[in-house]
């Protein structure tokens, strides 16, 4: 990793920030596609018990006009809603397999959280090997600095001057 970061610091220096793009990718990396499509699910199973409530009663008669009036309302809203829902489910679902085969792999067979784990893994290891990179680069150029600093006084120190008998 630490040698992929030093090619990219000369070659594409431009890139050594692609995790900055990828600032939701943690978040990301915790949602379980599992339970996301149980939720919607459950969501639908909710909405046909409620259009079952709303059918119930309207067979009760004059009694139940007021409720009836104001499931309906719900209902609309409700409806709307939860086609948006779905649209927006059927989108992450497009989304998720379409990054996973961009990636190489088979999309029945890699889950989301897999790669969604190893992206974030690859991104934390490559920030940290970043910034060893930087740090030894730093300490070098102090190294350098302080050998620079010894050379220059050891060549203002006085020389000495050689005594002995002189014609």
């Amino acid at each position: 990793m630490h040698y992929l970061c030093k090619v990219l610091v000369d070659k594409l220096p431009e890139v050594l920030d692609f995790s900055n793009d990828l600032s939701d990718l943690e978040p990301a990396a915790k949602i379980q596609l599992k339970f996301l499509a149980e939720e919607m699910q459950a969501i639908n199973k909710g909405l046909e018990k409620v259009i079952q409530e709303l059918s119930t009663a309207e067979s009760d008669g004059p009694i139940s006009e007021t409720f009836c009036k104001k499931l309906k309302e719900f209902l609309g809203s409700a409806e709307a809603e939860v086609r948006s829902l779905a649209s927006l489910y059927s989108t992450v679902g497009r989304n998720v397999d379409a990054l996973i085969l961009y990636f190489g792999e088979d999309p029945s067979r890699c889950p989301f959280e897999q790669v969604a784990s190893t992206l974030l893994n690859f991104t934390r290891m490559f920030n940290k090997a970043h910034e060893e990179n930087c740090k030894q680069l730093e300490l070098e150029m102090k190294k350098t600095e302080n050998e620079k600093k010894k050379c220059e006084s050891e060549r203002i120190l006085p020389t000495p001057i050689p005594t002995g008998n002189v014609k």
